[in-house]
């Protein structure tokens, strides 16, 4: 599976434009103090974590608030999380909400040996909760795809990730251990 992953990477690695249609995951106000990047994989435990232990309070006392934003960006460690990622980016209109879904509920469809069994308990996962998603058209979508990749690409080489999550504020990486608390330390210096 790394071997396919790293062969789209370095098939992809030289497409720097995005389509206009395409738009970012973006929670807050749009013109915040402070932006927040948080670069993740759908399939990465550490990142399904933050959505459920950090990202709440760090909504309801910043981004609720006005005082930061935050961009999810894609950096996927596997083909599963990619083509969850390109789930997730393929309805503009609900992207936000299947993105949080997808890390809320990961347990339900991150299972299985082969990506084909992991795509197919995504697929069913999506129409339980009620998502109107055209799953192979998302899938096979070559803009949302080179969307995607152009995410990972620009994280490892604006910002050096090669985890996740990996945290970025005001186009600083956040290099402390990933806890509401230093996270909160972090923000307060910046308002």
């Amino acid at each position: 599976m790394k071997k396919i992953l790293i062969t789209l990477f370095l098939f992809f690695g030289s497409i720097t434009s995005i389509s206009a249609e395409i738009k970012r995951i973006i929670s807050g106000n749009e013109n915040a103090k402070i932006t927040i990047i948080a670069y993740e994989s759908l399939t990465c435990s550490h990142c399904a974590n933050f959505h459920k232990e950090i990202y709440p309070q760090l909504k309801k006392e910043y981004i609720d608030t006005g005082l930061a934003k935050i961009e999810f960006r894609h950096f996927p460690l596997d083909v599963a999380a990619f083509n969850a990622s390109k789930i997730a980016q393929c309805k503009n209109d609900q992207s936000l909400e299947i993105l949080e879904s997808l890390y809320l509920n990961q347990q339900a469809w991150v299972k299985g040996n082969t990506v084909e069994v992991i795509n197919n308990n995504l697929k069913a996962f999506l129409e339980n909760e009620g998502f109107k998603v055209d799953f192979e058209k998302c899938v096979n979508n070559k803009e949302i795809e080179d969307f995607v990749l152009n995410d990972r690409i620009e994280g490892a080489k604006n910002f050096k990730v090669n985890a996740t999550p990996t945290i970025i504020i005001n186009d600083k990486k956040f290099e402390k251990s990933l806890n509401y608390k230093n996270l909160k330390k972090s923000l307060e210096k910046l308002i």
